[in-house]
């Protein structure tokens, strides 16, 4: 390889694909968009509920959020549109209510494309994004949660409540119908990346469901790429109370199979005393990071400092986070790509 084009690679950054959806993939991209342009977020498209229902339901598309908020997180547009994007429809909107204009500008592109992740891609361009947002398949799918004691429900808007009327864990999730194919792009930024991101975000709702789809786990546990699990600070109400991070890391791996990652990294900044108050009406905790039962699943853990120390809520840092992750990179990866 010539040495213009080996420095042009490197000027460009190590070619990294995150997987996940919601906000917790959004504020890592966030992050990481400062460290390489080679980016790849691949998001879920289980949502049913909100905004993003309503367009689901209505126009047969699949649900946008989760992608725009990755496209957000991404984008190097003018300030006017970054504040189009974010802007919610007020209370006396009729079915406008709440609604993100975001969403609609995608729905819209949607309608004139021949496909989702054609629109995708035209909203990318509009919006000069950084890297490359793709959703990890085109295929209209539902997601249903199976409960420790036998008992079901469809639709990821509604795992949360009945989880907590059920009062006991999740047992697993599926994709309805299942083994949808995966976006062929999609398996094939992960078959080239370099680094590979699982969250952080909802374990259930928006980690895992990216692995149910046909060809994904495959790739990700044949890849020769560096495979992080990013565990989220909180256990989450209506999902994951009670769970531990080995918990996290077990329940990726019955729904993938054993070598899906190699590291698991964990936040060791305490999470500030009024928030642990707050958060504990919500019955959600600071994980508990239990070191060697991670790393009897054949996951080595790493921790380090990730929380936010100014945000009102227990969340990732995004600058903190994707320093740790492109550090870890750099110490650990194997650098021989050509």
């Amino acid at each position: 390889m010539s040495e213009s084009i080996y420095d042009r690679r490197w000027e460009q950054g190590p070619r990294v694909v995150a997987i996940g959806g919601g906000t917790g993939l959004s504020t890592m991209l966030r992050g990481l968009k400062n460290h390489t342009k080679n980016l790849t977020a691949i998001v879920t498209v289980a949502d049913d509920g909100g905004g993003s229902g309503m367009l689901r339901q209505d126009l047969g598309m699949p649900p946008p959020g989760d992608i725009r908020h990755c496209m957000e997180a991404l984008a190097n547009a003018e300030p006017v549109m970054q504040q189009l994007l974010t802007y919610r429809f007020p209370e006396g909107s009729g079915k406008l209510t709440g609604q993100s204009f975001g969403n609609l500008i995608l729905a819209a592109i949607n309608g004139i494309s021949g496909s989702f992740d054609e629109a995708v891609a035209k909203m990318s361009q509009v919006l000069a994004i950084t890297g490359r947002v793709l959703p990890v398949t085109t295929a209209d799918v539902a997601l249903e949660a199976t409960f420790e004691n036998g008992t079901r429900v469809l639709g990821e808007s509604k795992i949360s409540d009945f989880k907590k009327a059920q009062d006991c864990r999740i047992q697993s999730v599926r994709l309805l119908p299942e083994h949808p194919q995966a976006l062929p792009e999609a398996i094939r930024a992960i078959e080239e990346a370099d680094l590979i991101l699982l969250g952080p975000g909802s374990l259930y709702t928006s980690v895992i469901p990216n692995l149910l789809v046909d060809g994904i786990s495959d790739a990700v546990r044949a890849s020769k790429a560096m495979k992080l699990y990013i565990c989220n600070i909180m256990t989450q109400d209506g999902e994951t109370e009670g769970m531990t991070a080995s918990d996290h890391v077990k329940a990726l791996l019955d729904h993938s199979g054993p070598g899906l990652v190699d590291l698991c990294l964990c936040n060791s900044a305490p999470v500030r005393p009024g928030l642990v108050e707050r958060y504990k009406e919500e019955d959600a905790i600071p994980i508990v990071v239990d070191k060697e039962a991670i790393e009897a699943l054949g996951v080595e853990l790493v921790t380090r400092p990730l929380a936010s120390e100014t945000l009102n809520y227990a969340r990732h840092s995004f600058a903190r986070l994707s320093a740790a992750v492109m550090d870890l990179y750099r110490e650990r990866a194997d650098t021989r790509i050509f």
